[in-house]
């Protein structure tokens, strides 16, 4: 077996590192250049080796089994990573089967006029267009593996529907701004699985059937297993992978498999700022710890071929913080949303062969205020007391928003009515559980309180005079029903009036009121097919991208259920470019050595 002089687990020589490589704490090792590949040894052999078995990842390995490729599929931790424990809301719509039993009428104009507003900036408008017209033809792909989807349908604004409606506007097309500009639909199919008696589902309701449907039709999964570098030949091109995995079926990898799951759960059960943070990430970084030790102790070497490509797709990297602290300090107080396995190693591996990145600072936060309708009806202001947005946004918007005020700063400003409604919404049967909780857990702890709007402007450390010309030309606009200038609806605002007056800290750091988190930055790929683009805007030969690792649909503006319909689409482009760039039909060799 060919092998480099780079010494497993070391960093890559400074000519091969990219610049944010040491701030990762990750130790990858450098890509190895195999001259001989015909005549070296590999331990196993495929036309498409899939590292990362996430929503992209499953989508790429079952496209590419029916498309006649062989498929090795590598994971480190779980399958199914961030995508199989999401709400179970994909982003879909131009008329889906789904739409129009509900009675929805939806084209592709109009879901294209409004992606072009969310995803435009980032993304060609051939790639939106293409990504539409696939649409109802993915949820039919989707249908005939053996996933469930509901007509049910939740006409009204909110950040989850009831846990019966399965069909909602999980985005900002009822917002006026939008509507105006593009025709609104819901969009939002939630996945439909049934638990007992009440249906529900995540995210994995979805990437199960997918990677049931996979193994079925002759996907090699090898799980626990981490990829430390990239091969490549005399030439550049991509044609494998190196790692190390744990001995299936043993007492070690049932001890791993505990450990990662206990660091998974602790490690994103609170945000840092929350009070008890710092319990939870002791207990998850200790699990973790035991996981790595494990993997260092008994893991095995593997080396994998690739005859016509290896796809990246293992999430982004908002569960390593030292790379958020390089990239994006400010959102290191905020909750995690997202598995384990996020920690941006694919997207440093992409990068040691010179795979170039984009909008690496770029993080989705969400804010959500809506439920309680009365919050959003109210006024959300920054540190100068101003009002900078249409508060009824959708959550990921929103947090946008707030993050680009000085410091991150917002407090929702709400009057005593405004306060008892908000007790009564939290009652109301249709809202789901952990929206109950939240609010309630903010209406009592989360408040600053006073008889006027001088006294709380003086509490939150705020200009009183500008918190009060604030407050008055807000009312003063409910009362004669004139046009907002955030573009917020009549029927959506009410007047701040009646003391006393409260103040929710709703700031990117707030202790309360929880801000999710994750990265929307990548690798940068070609959008025709999925392969990584270097820094001058070539694609790397047998190397693709796909998922969160990758510039993608959602890097632009999250909405709920869009990264979960990208990861689809971006990785069943990939494996549909590997199938179409294929070389040869090799007889792959047994696995059996890599699962020995």
């Amino acid at each position: 077996m060919e092998r480099d002089s780079i010494a497993a687990g070391a960093m890559p020589e400074p000519a091969s590192v990219p610049s944010f490589a040491r701030a990762t704490g990750l130790r990858l090792d450098a890509p190895a250049r195999i001259d001989a590949p015909d005549t070296a040894h590999w331990d196993a052999a495929a036309d498409l080796v899939i590292v990362g078995l996430g929503g992209a990842g499953v989508a790429a390995a079952l496209e590419g089994v029916e498309r006649g490729l062989s498929v090795i599929a590598v994971d480190r931790f779980s399958h199914g990573g961030s995508t199989a424990a999401n709400g179970g809301v994909f982003y879909a719509g131009a008329g889906t089967v789904v739409q129009r039993e509900a009675g929805i009428d939806d084209s592709p104009a109009a879901m294209t006029a409004y992606l072009d507003m969310e995803a435009g900036e980032v993304v060609s408008r051939k790639t939106i267009e293409e990504f539409v017209a696939e649409s109802p033809a993915t949820i039919d792909w989707l249908i005939a593996q053996g996933v469930h989807f509901s007509a049910t349908y939740w006409p009204q604004k909110s950040s989850y529907p009831p846990l019966d409606k399965f069909l909602y506007h999980s985005d900002n097309t009822l917002v006026a701004r939008y509507s105006q500009r593009a025709r609104p639909a819901p969009r939002g199919h939630r996945v439909f699985a049934r638990n007992g008696k009440k249906a529900w589902g995540l995210g994995g309701a979805l990437t199960g059937k997918l990677e049931a449907a996979a193994l079925a039709k002759g996907l090699d999964s090898i799980p626990h297993a981490q990829v430390t570098r990239l091969l490549t030949d005399a030439n550049g091109r991509v044609i494998g992978v190196e790692g190390r995995r744990i001995p299936p079926d043993s007492v070690v990898s049932r001890r791993y498999a505990k450990a990662v799951a206990r660091a998974g759960k602790w490690l994103s059960a609170l945000p840092p700022s929350f009070p008890l943070a710092g319990f939870t990430q002791a207990l998850g970084m200790r699990a973790f710890k035991r996981a790595e030790a494990l993997m260092t102790r008994h893991a095995t070497p593997f080396r994998i071929r690739a005859h016509a490509g290896v796809l990246i797709s293992t999430g982004g990297f908002i569960m390593n913080r030292k790379m958020l602290a390089h990239f994006a300090p400010g959102f290191l107080s905020c909750l995690p949303n997202a598995a384990i396995g996020e920690d941006g190693a694919g997207i440093l591996l992409g990068a040691s062969v010179g795979g170039d990145t984009a909008l690496m600072d770029r993080i989705s936060a969400w804010r959500f205020i809506n439920p309680p309708k009365a919050w959003s009806a109210s006024m959300l202001v920054n540190s100068a007391g101003r009002r900078f947005t249409d508060e009824t946004l959708y959550g990921a918007t929103l947090g946008d928003a707030v993050a680009a005020q000085p410091g991150g700063k917002a407090w929702v400003i709400y009057d005593a009515d405004a306060r008892r409604d908000a007790f009564r919404q939290a009652r109301d049967k249709t809202i789901v559980p952990f929206q109950r909780d939240l609010t309630l857990l903010n209406l009592w702890f989360n408040k600053v309180k006073a008889s006027t709007i001088e006294e709380l402007a003086q509490k939150l450390a705020m200009p009183p005079a500008a918190l009060v010309r604030t407050v008055g030309d807000y009312n003063a606009a409910c009362a004669a029903g004139s046009d907002d200038p955030f573009g917020k609806q009549r029927k959506d605002m009410r007047p701040v009036s009646r003391g006393p007056f409260y103040a929710m800290d709703a700031s990117i750091d707030s202790k309360m009121l929880v801000l999710a988190t994750m990265t929307v930055g990548g690798l940068r790929v070609d959008e025709a097919t999925g392969r990584v683009l270097d820094r001058d805007s070539c694609p790397i030969e047998g190397l693709y991208a796909a998922g969160r690792s990758a510039i993608g649909i959602c890097s632009q503006t999250y909405v709920s259920g869009l990264s979960f319909a990208d990861c689809i689409f971006s990785g069943r482009r990939a494996a549909r470019d590997a199938a179409a760039q294929r070389l040869r039909r090799p007889q792959r060799p047994p696995v059996e050595a890599v699962r020995a």
